[in-house]
C-alpha cells in the first residue's frame, strides 16, 4: 500500500513520533493509522524499558503560573545537551501546562493527562525517548495556589524556587526566593527542623563539648550556644539576608510586614548519584555580581 504525506503528517500530530518512525509504522501495518499508533507504542515502550535503567540527574526545572495556581516541575534527562534541546523543552513546559490545566495530585495520574497534541503524558514521553535517544522522567511537580504575594525565581534551568507570602510586595518576594535559592534552607523556623537532625547535631555539640574538660555548667551554655547559631543556619528565618547579612531574613520580613507561607525548592538532581556540583554557591557568586 502507498503511504502518503498526508498519512504521515495526520500519524506525527497524533503520536509525536518522527516522520521516518511513522512512516514506518504506517508501512509495517499497512497504511491503518490505529495499528500504527499501537505499533509505535509498543516500539517506544520497548525503547523507553531499555533505557528506564540509566540515570537521568541532568534535566530542568519549570515554574508555570496562571490566575489560580503555581507549578514548580522538575523533568531529568541524561545530560545537559538534551535538557537544552528544543524538542525536551517544549515536552517540559507542555506537561507544565498540563498539570495547571487538570487536577492532579500525583505522577501515576499525571502520566494519563492527555497533552493539547492529544497524546498522553506517558505516550509522549516513551515518544521523546525514541526520538532522542536518552532516558527521560518526571521526577516530581508541586502545584500552589495563588496567595497575597507569591515570589519565583530560576536560576537558569537547574534551580527554581516558590515563596508564598502574606503582606510586602513584588520586589520582597522575590528577594527571598532568590535567598532561597542560594541559601538553601532546611525549612522555614526552628518548629520545621527534623528531631533526628536536632538530637544528631546536639549529640556530636555534646560529645565535643564534654571533651572541652569545662565544668558541667559551662559545657551545658556551650552546646545551648552552638544549637542556636546552628538552627540560625538552617532556617530560612534565621539566615542572615543574602543582600544584607547585618539583618535576618525574619528581620527582613518583619520591616516589610510580611509573613512566610510557605516554599519549594527544587534543584536539578538533587538526590540522585551524579557529578558533584554546588550551584547554590554559583547562584551567591550572580547576585554578588551583579550588585557591583
Amino acid at each position: 500500500m502507498s503511504i502518503s504525506a498526508s498519512m504521515v503528517k495526520d500519524l506525527r500530530e497524533r503520536t509525536g513520533a518522527g516522520m521516518m518512525e511513522c512512516k514506518k509504522a504506517l508501512v509495517d501495518s499497512n497504511g491503518d493509522l490505529d495499528s500504527a499508533i499501537e505499533l509505535l507504542r509498543t516500539t517506544g515502550q520497548a525503547k523507553a524499558e531499555k533505557k528506564a535503567k540509566r540515570i537521568a540527574a541532568e534535566g530542568r526545572i519549570i515554574i508555570k503560573s496562571d490566575t489560580k495556581h503555581t507549578v514548580i516541575l522538575e523533568i531529568n534527562s541524561e545530560t545537559d545537551f538534551v535538557a537544552n534541546d528544543s524538542n525536551f523543552i517544549n515536552f517540559a513546559e507542555s506537561v507544565a501546562e498540563a498539570i495547571l490545566d487538570n487536577e492532579i495530585s500525583d505522577l501515576e495520574s499525571l502520566n494519563k493527562i492527555n497533552l493539547s497534541t492529544g497524546i498522553n503524558i506517558e505516550l509522549a514521553r516513551t515518544n521523546l525517548i525514541a526520538k532522542i535517544g536518552e532516558n527521560i522522567s518526571i521526577r516530581r511537580f508541586d502545584k500552589i495556589k495563588q496567595c497575597d504575594k507569591m515570589g519565583l525565581y530560576t536560576h537558569g534551568a537547574r534551580i527554581g524556587v516558590v515563596v508564598s507570602l502574606s503582606g510586602g510586595d513584588e520586589e520582597i518576594s522575590k528577594d527571598i526566593a532568590m535567598h532561597v535559592a542560594a541559601s538553601n534552607p532546611i525549612c522555614i523556623d526552628n518548629e520545621g527542623v527534623p528531631e533526628e537532625l536536632v538530637s544528631r547535631e546536639k549529640r556530636i555539640f555534646q560529645e565535643q563539648a564534654a571533651s572541652s574538660g569545662k565544668p558541667p555548667e559551662i559545657v551545658e551554655k556551650m552546646i545551648e550556644g552552638r544549637m542556636k547559631k546552628f538552627f540560625k543556619e538552617i532556617t530560612l528565618l534565621g539566615q542572615p539576608f543574602i543582600r544584607n547579612p547585618d539583618i535576618s531574613v525574619n528581620d527582613l520580613l518583619n520591616e516589610s510586614n510580611a509573613e512566610i507561607i510557605g516554599y519549594k525548592r527544587y534543584e536539578v538532581g538533587e538526590g540522585i548519584e551524579k557529578k558533584e556540583e554546588n550551584f547554590a554557591d554559583e547562584v551567591m557568586a550572580q547576585i554578588k555580581g551583579n550588585e557591583s
